[in-house]
């Protein structure tokens, strides 16, 4: 028994300290199959996180969050745009109204 102990925590730390085995695609999936039962989906989501990781270099959770921040950067232009277009327009009908009370 104590030897099985001995073993078993030998092979544990091998696992978490060498980076053997790509440790997080494994837990996601796994937690994925034990709280749903599912295997299949369990699955699925590795085989998609692997094809993620295969195209782009990255996992889904950094890709992620590099659209949403892409899209936040859209965002903040696009608010910026509409800010410089307002003032632009309240200019331009400052000047109008000048004119018009100056004839």
């Amino acid at each position: 028994m104590n030897r099985f102990i001995r073993l078993t925590l030998i092979l544990i730390s091998f696992v978490f300290l060498s980076g053997f085995i790509p440790l997080m695609s494994l837990i996601g999936p796994s937690v994925t199959a034990i709280t749903s039962g599912n295997i299949y989906k369990a699955g699925g989501q590795y085989l998609i996180n692997k094809s993620i990781k295969y195209k782009t270099g990255k996992n889904s959770l950094d890709l992620v969050k590099e659209t949403i921040e892409k899209n936040n950067s859209k965002k903040d232009l696009n608010e910026e745009l509409r800010k410089l277009v307002e003032k632009r327009i309240y200019l331009a009908r400052k000047k109008i109204n000048l004119v018009n009370i100056n004839q």
